[in-house]
């Protein structure tokens, strides 16, 4: 399988994670982005003439859940990948998403403030109390971009801009706003059938590491040509 490499130079790599694949497993089984990415640059440098000694460098900067497509980040160095992690801690990264939502949160825009608590044994979080041990603040701007009716229902699509990068945050948030996932089976189990999990990280904006200039990326959600009547 190819990736879908959105910029590469020699500190950055940007591509699209499709839905369904893991950015990083421990399972020699199944397929992964960094397996992926570093397959590729082997291949490149066996291209180039210049082959290597070893595997090569690329350091995570940020995650999406296995079923979420989207654009992520890596690092080839070690100093570009400090350097963006700086930006990520400091909320220098703008991340946007868009999805598609059963129901609708209660205002056409706004934002979601929760705190939310994981637990280990069933890979879920949860909205619970700020002084809950382990809870964690959860921040996202939200905007409404359309509503259709399926079947009875409300089906809404909305802009999200995450602040924070909690556990399953938008589909947590969104679904205790009373707006789950199209298709999110582990916070909706009884929601409308869908295949996907409809969400995407759909956009991307932050500074290139050494050159700091402004850097955006931006690709069209999976369901952007669906009829969601």
């Amino acid at each position: 399988m190819k990736p879908e490499i959105l910029f590469e130079d020699s500190e950055i790599l940007v591509c699209h994670k499709p839905a369904g694949m893991a950015v990083q497993t421990a399972s020699f089984s199944s397929r992964d982005m960094v397996s992926l990415l570093k397959n590729h640059l082997m291949r490149e440098a066996r291209k180039s003439g210049t082959p290597l000694k070893g595997a090569p460098y690329l350091a995570v900067i940020h995650r999406l859940d296995q079923p979420v497509e989207g654009i992520l980040v890596f690092g080839k160095t070690k100093k570009a990948a400090a350097a963006l992690n700086t930006q990520l801690t400091g909320d220098g990264f703008g991340k946007y998403y868009e999805a598609v939502t059963e129901g609708a949160p209660t205002e056409s825009s706004g934002t979601l403030t929760d705190w939310l608590v994981r637990d280990g044994r069933t890979n879920l979080s949860s909205v619970c109390s700020p002084d809950t041990p382990d809870a964690k603040k959860a921040v996202l701007d939200y905007q409404m971009l359309d509503q259709h009716t399926r079947d009875g229902r409300l089906i809404s699509r909305l802009s999200i801009h995450l602040h924070t990068g909690r556990h399953h945050q938008i589909r947590v948030q969104l679904a205790h706003a009373g707006c789950p996932i199209l298709g999110d089976r582990k916070y909706n189990p009884d929601g409308i059938p869908s295949r996907r999990l409809h969400l995407c990280a759909c956009r991307l904006d932050f500074l290139h590491p050494s050159t700091k200039k402004p850097l955006h990326f931006e690709i069209r959600p999976f369901f952007s040509g669906e009829d969601l009547n």
